[in-house]
């Protein structure tokens, strides 16, 4: 069993970048699962229902969020009948619409993947405590499904790697997003789970964090609000490539970075 993680998209850049580079991913390797970081894909901040789908064309199977998952009202309208779109499962239970977790069946029933999206709490804003809901969670997809996929978007490196030795064992990847800068430690964990701090983005290379430098660069030097934007240009592809064995174990760990 083999899936592409891709990392966070951001803006139409990331979009163009995705729709050049995917379907030509797809045609060396096949994929059974095919799972994006969507949450700044419309415009830099949130999803709409159009770009959603958008992703989905290009074969993106399930788009996963985080702090910006609600930024674009046009999410309330459609989140609830889009079961492949994930919130973070860690948001208050109040937090009604839309689900943290999916089960993707492939092989006509016979293999199913489940992806459970969490969010940090370090330097993020403040939400239930990830590793609980886990453990919550986990359980009862075990029950269900033969692999589960992580996509914890957090803010620090240290509660990534805690939540992938937390996890080590119990899941089968645990796939750091948010930071978009892809990290360095992509491994396999003593416990055979796939690990990497942050997969990355994807967007435009020539920028910060995938937006044009002159917004973030007056912030930082005047400490007043600038309008951020994103232009066309070489652009960034990040995402990991993770392979298991018909026991379950994972066998291949390797990041792919791609400048175009």
């Amino acid at each position: 069993m083999r899936i592409l993680f891709i990392g966070d998209i951001v803006g139409k850049t990331g979009r163009t970048c995705l729709k050049n580079v995917l379907p030509k991913l797809k045609n060396e390797m096949s994929f059974d699962l095919i799972i994006a970081n969507g949450e700044n894909a419309a415009g830099g901040a949130g999803i709409t229902e159009s770009v959603f789908f958008e992703l989905r064309d290009v074969g993106v199977d399930v788009v996963t969020g985080g702090n910006h998952t609600w930024d674009q009202k046009d999410i309330y309208n459609f989140i609830d009948r889009e079961p492949r779109l994930l919130r973070p499962a860690n948001y208050p239970e109040e937090t009604t619409p839309g689900s943290g977790s999916v089960i993707i069946e492939r092989k006509k029933g016979k293999l199913k993947i489940a992806v459970i999206n969490l969010i940090g709490r370090v330097f993020m804003r403040p939400s239930d405590c990830p590793f609980r809901t886990a453990d919550k969670i986990i359980p009862v997809l075990k029950e269900k499904t033969d692999y589960i996929i992580v996509d914890f978007h957090a803010e620090a490196t240290s509660e990534k790697q805690a939540m992938g030795w937390y996890l080590d064992g119990r899941v089968n990847a645990v796939i750091g997003t948010h930071s978009h800068v892809q990290t360095a430690d992509d491994r396999i964990l003593t416990k055979g789970t796939a690990y990497i701090t942050d997969v990355g983005m994807v967007g435009l290379y020539n920028s910060i964090l995938g937006v044009d430098k002159g917004g973030p660069l007056k912030r930082f030097l005047t400490q007043m609000p600038h309008k951020l934007s994103i232009s066309d240009g070489t652009s960034l592809f990040n995402a990991l490539i993770v392979e298991f064995n018909g026991r379950g174990e994972t066998v291949f760990v390797k990041r792919v970075s791609q400048i175009i």
